[in-house]
This record gives structure tokens, C-alpha cells and sequence, in this order.
């Protein structure tokens, strides 16, 4: 693992890091809604670069050590009239920056949740810059799929912790409440990423302005359509937060996808399913080469 670096792109600052060679193959991992790269585990990154992967994480504008934006959110007025301080695609621009600052033309792309739909746009408005593509617990953006049971809705909208020991307290109740049933639940590991994570900066209301962009977003299917790329959906049977049918229109409209739902899963990503979700990425990006060879 390199130390974490910053890079200029669009006018903001983007925290990253990396692990691995620099000549593996370049994988862009793009977290979710109020969350840091440090929630991709060092070590689910390691395995990955011990696969021959360039890993590459970064912070979200309004997340961890990235900028913190600016603008108030009525988050009704930005679902009825779409629109949000910025947009997905915006943040898509975000990684495509980053990538160009990295000197990297193009990567096999992941991103989770909020990430997914991230990861989605950047294939949609930059597609030379995307070899494959992996959607992890995410949707397409149609209202009518991907939505949350009340009890998820609930945790999302409630008020903002103040102070570390809360908001750690915080992040371990919505994880049991958002998490894997079918897997035990890792208190201890969950701390630990909270603790960072809070020492790292937390922005509440980044976490607002980004939960705009998402709700003023448009149903991307149609255009999803249109991405030329091997793609990977993954979905937990049991996501709570984003269903299950955000997972599987997602799968219907990326017409090279293969879909994995994974029993048991909720919205996060235990470590049980790690070397699942590596075998996914590899046989996801064996698929890309072999295209590219051929083309």
C-alpha cells in the first residue's frame, strides 16, 4: 500500500492511495453514500493486488480527506425537482480526473451502493476510460426499483451523530440493521472501520449533498443499454437499504453482465464473500482482455 496522496482534479482535492504494481491491471474502487475508501479493507485490497491488480481507492468529494463541498440540501425539492449542489456525473468526472492525474487511460471500474451508481455514469459519459465494469448492492437510478424497507430509510434519514464515541456507537447500530444477516456480524471490525474513519473527518453535510445527487438522479437504463463492456452485478438476497430488483434491472440493461446474488447478504460486504467477490472481478476482467484481443 502507497500512502495516502492528493490529487487536483476539477478544481477539488481527491484523496487516494493505491496497492500494487503499477504495471497490474488498473482497478478504480469507488465507495458509497457517506463513506471513505478505507471502507474497501486494506486487506480485501491486498488480495486483490496479489491478483495482479493495480488497485486504486479514493474519497468522494464530500467524503474522508477529499474536499468538502458547499450548498444547503432540501432533500424533498431535490427528489420532486432533481436538483442537487452536483451530480453523478459529476463525481463521475471526479474519477475520470483522478485516473487522467494517475496516468492511467483506462481501468476495470467497481464501485458500491452509491459507487455502483458512480461507477455506472462514468461508463455511460466516459466509456473509453472503463474496461469492465462491476455494480456491487446497487440500481439504475428508475424509482421503482432498489428501494428501501422502512426500517433502512429510517437509519438513513436520521440525525447525525455528534462526537466520536456516537458515531461509532451510530455506525454499529445501522450496520446491524443494513448488514448480512446470513453472516455473523463483526463488531469489533466495525469499530475499527468507525474509529478511522471518524479520525479521518466525517462531513455530515457532504453526506446530505451526496444523497441529493442521488435521489435527483435520472434512471439510467436506457443507457446502460449502450455500455460495450463485460459487466458484474452483485447483489446481496437480503439488501435491505438498495433491494435486490435494483440489482437485477441493473443486470438487465448492461447486456454483457453477469449477475451474482449472493444468499444471505445485506448491504455491506463480509469478509466470507471476499474471495467470491475476487473471482468475480478476475473472471470480469479475463473477459474484458479476451475482448480487447480480439477487437
Amino acid at each position: 500500500m502507497m500512502p495516502e496522496k492528493i490529487a487536483e482534479v476539477n478544481g477539488i482535492q481527491l484523496c487516494h492511495e493505491t496497492f500494487g504494481s503499477p504495471d497490474g491491471r488498473p482497478l478504480l474502487m469507488i465507495m458509497g453514500l457517506a463513506s471513505q475508501m478505507i471502507w474497501w479493507d486494506d486487506e480485501l485490497c491486498e488480495n486483490l493486488a496479489a491478483e495482479g491488480f493495480f488497485v486504486i481507492r479514493y474519497d468522494n468529494r464530500d467524503a474522508g480527506r477529499s474536499s468538502r463541498m458547499t450548498g444547503r440540501v432540501n432533500l424533498p425539492l431535490a427528489y420532486a425537482l432533481r436538483t442537487a449542489p452536483y451530480s453523478l456525473a459529476d463525481m463521475a468526472g471526479d474519477a475520470a480526473g483522478l485516473l487522467t492525474e494517475l496516468g492511467v487511460a483506462s481501468a476495470h471500474v467497481v464501485g458500491a451502493s452509491m459507487g455502483g451508481m458512480v461507477a455506472q455514469t462514468l461508463a455511460i459519459e466516459y466509456p473509453s476510460r472503463v474496461r469492465s465494469l462491476t455494480s456491487i448492492m446497487s440500481t439504475t437510478g428508475n424509482r421503482f426499483v432498489g428501494r428501501p424497507s422502512a426500517k433502512a430509510m429510517a437509519m438513513l434519514l436520521s440525525a447525525p451523530p455528534r462526537g466520536r464515541e456516537e458515531y461509532v456507537d451510530s455506525l454499529v447500530r445501522t450496520f446491524r440493521v443494513i448488514g448480512s444477516p446470513g453472516y455473523p456480524f463483526d463488531e469489533t471490525r466495525m469499530r475499527e472501520r468507525a474509529e478511522r474513519s471518524f479520525d479521518r473527518g466525517v462531513n455530515p453535510g457532504g453526506t446530505a449533498r451526496q444523497l441529493a445527487a442521488i435521489i435527483s438522479s435520472r434512471d439510467r437504463f436506457r443507457a446502460l443499454r449502450k455500455v460495450d463492456v463485460p459487466a458484474l452485478v452483485v447483489h446481496g438476497s437480503k439488501d435491505p437499504l438498495v433491494h435486490v430488483s435494483g440489482g437485477r434491472a441493473t443486470a438487465r440493461a448492461l447486456r454483457e453482465s453477469e449477475v451474482d446474488i449472493v444468499p444471505g447478504m445485506g448491504h455491506d460486504l463480509p469478509r466470507a464473500i471476499w474471495p467470491r467477490l475476487t473471482r468475480g472481478l478476475v473472471r470480469t476482467a479475463d473477459r474484458a482482455d479476451v475482448k480487447t484481443r480480439r477487437a
